[in-house]
């Protein structure tokens, strides 16, 4: 199992250079490259220059830290042809990047409209259908989270389409502060990481309030708090953790490898408060390992 940190956090604050020694300080071995300005914008088209890829590589190298994994969203479910045309693109692209970087493991959402899950259900598959040969080609492994305020938002509906493929080329990913809203509010952490079985291959770990929950949040005017959640670290909201280790625990998550992309993915996924972090991060790393026995 790799153990990675998401940089969102850092990548609003420093530099790609810092921000790699940075995770490194920390003790991680692996990034997890969330939606970057100068790599992969959210929406937009794939960027990386030369100098950003330099940068990228030598900071690698100084600290011998890998990326394990991409984070991209691309509106692939549309809901229009021509922002599922663009989104398509952005993908191929992405792909390019990430065998370039020898990144063989990209997470991404459905990213659709909830106001139109019908057509966003069609646009998704259309996508997919299109997108999986290229995937396969290349040997990427694609994992899929729901996400709140999008066209699915539910952690067994999810899955389901998922497994729908039977490609090794596609997994779940089970983000921890969405899963009230995978659940309509139980926060049934056992369930759904059972439900999702063989298929899961990456965990995203942060907490977060329970927002069926009255006055959970306060939000004005009212009406406007819908997908609201949080990222913040364990222990600080309302998530089962104890339930989350002991069920990966149960299925060996720590050993798992997959046909394409190799290890399982466990991977710190705090964003609200980088002042925090340099207590937060490594806190975070230790649990994990301790909680899930790995060295």
């Amino acid at each position: 199992m790799k153990i990675a940190f998401d940089v969102d956090v850092l990548a609003k604050q420093m530099s790609i250079n810092d921000m790699v020694h940075k995770v490194a300080d920390w003790g991680y071995k692996y990034i997890e490259q969330s939606p970057h300005p100068q790599i992969n914008p959210f929406y937009k088209h794939p960027l990386f220059s030369r100098e950003t890829e330099a940068e990228y590589r030598k900071a690698l190298k100084e600290t011998g830290l890998e990326i394990s994994s991409f984070i991209v969203v691309y509106r692939w479910s549309g809901p229009t042809e021509e922002q599922r045309l663009h989104a398509v693109a952005n993908w191929k692209k992405i792909v390019e990047i990430a065998v370039n970087m020898g990144v063989q493991v990209i997470n991404t959402e459905l990213s659709g409209d909830p106001n139109q899950p019908e057509i966003c259900n069609g646009m998704w598959f259309r996508s997919m259908d299109e997108l999986l040969p290229l995937f396969e080609k290349e040997g990427i492994r694609v994992e899929i989270q729901s996400h709140p305020y999008d066209f699915c938002e539910l952690n067994d509906e999810t899955c389901d389409m998922v497994k729908s493929y039977r490609s090794d080329n596609l997994t779940y990913c089970y983000s921890a502060s969405h899963g009230f809203f995978y659940d309509k509010g139980k926060g049934d952490v056992r369930h759904m990481l059972k439900y999702a079985g063989d298929d899961l291959s990456h965990i995203l770990l942060a907490d977060t309030m329970n927002q069926t929950v009255d006055c959970r949040y306060i939000v004005n005017p009212p009406g406007v708090s819908m997908a609201i959640h949080q990222h913040t670290a364990m222990g600080e909201g309302e998530v089962d953790f104890p339930g989350i280790f002991e069920t990966l625990r149960e299925m060996n998550f720590k050993d798992r490898t997959f046909k394409v992309g190799g290890d399982s993915i466990t991977c710190v996924s705090y964003f609200g408060y980088p002042e925090r972090m340099d207590r937060q991060a490594p806190e975070a790393l230790e649990r994990i390992k301790r909680e899930l026995g790995v060295k």
